[in-house]
């Protein structure tokens, strides 16, 4: 997300609806990719929102991700978001840690992310609910190639991306101000897209062990104790 956002920067200076859709589209076909290739792995698990609503939705039923495991993936999406960051930048030449300067705030930006988030979460958890989940990988990249566009904080949809953003002083960043009310966004859509499967899809737990791809349970999920 932020190397294509410095190509689209440089590509198209000047141009900013030229660079959204540049970066949006490298976003888009990059995360149906790696959801492909890790998800028999982990689940596809990239995003800490979904990692814990998967924990918080599957709890009733002694499915989905384990406390431990949620602690596991929540610390490796945020250490993976700043690392991608880093290695973005190092790959163009930039310093390999700067603080973004691009504020995004406001209401509207805010109630974006809400509504992003929420979305993003809907999505992944009714594809798994019915059977669909090896169509993750496209529908998810898709949803968020699309959420560039229809929402006006072009989509973060999760706390990972939004910490590693901010140490990229370029076309993807977030200044450190912008950063705690898009993570209060994205927990309160979390919350919200929690909500909203369950008042869909009252039996959704059940199908929380698939969220994001169905995987090798053996690798990600201790049975036992989930409380």
């Amino acid at each position: 997300m932020v190397g294509s956002g410095i190509a689209a920067e440089r590509l198209s200076p000047g141009q900013a609806g030229l660079q959204l859709l540049e970066n949006s589209t490298a976003t888009a076909l990059g995360l149906a990719v790696l959801i492909l290739t890790l998800g028999p792995v982990s689940g596809g698990h990239f995003n800490p929102v979904i990692s814990a609503v998967d924990w918080l939705i599957g709890r009733p039923s002694g499915s989905g991700l384990t406390p431990q495991t949620l602690g596991g993936y929540t610390l490796a999406q945020l250490a993976g978001g700043v690392a991608g960051a880093v290695l973005a930048n190092l790959m163009y030449e930039l310093p390999a840690l700067e603080l973004a300067t691009t504020e995004r705030s406001g209401a509207g930006v805010v109630t974006a992310e809400v509504v992003a988030t929420a979305g993003l979460v809907t999505v992944v958890f009714a594809l798994a609910r019915n059977g669909f989940a090896a169509w993750s990988a496209p529908a998810v990249g898709a949803y968020i190639g699309a959420a560039y566009w229809f929402t006006s904080s072009t989509s973060f949809a999760n706390p990972a991306v939004t910490l590693g953003r901010m140490f990229s002083d370029t076309f993807a960043g977030i200044a450190p101000g912008s950063v705690p009310p898009f993570l209060a966004a994205q927990a309160v859509g979390g919350l919200v897209g929690a909500a909203l499967v369950l008042a869909l899809y009252p039996d959704a737990a059940a199908a929380a062990d698939d969220v994001v791809v169905a995987h090798d349970g053996s690798t990600t999920h201790q049975r036992g104790d989930r409380s």
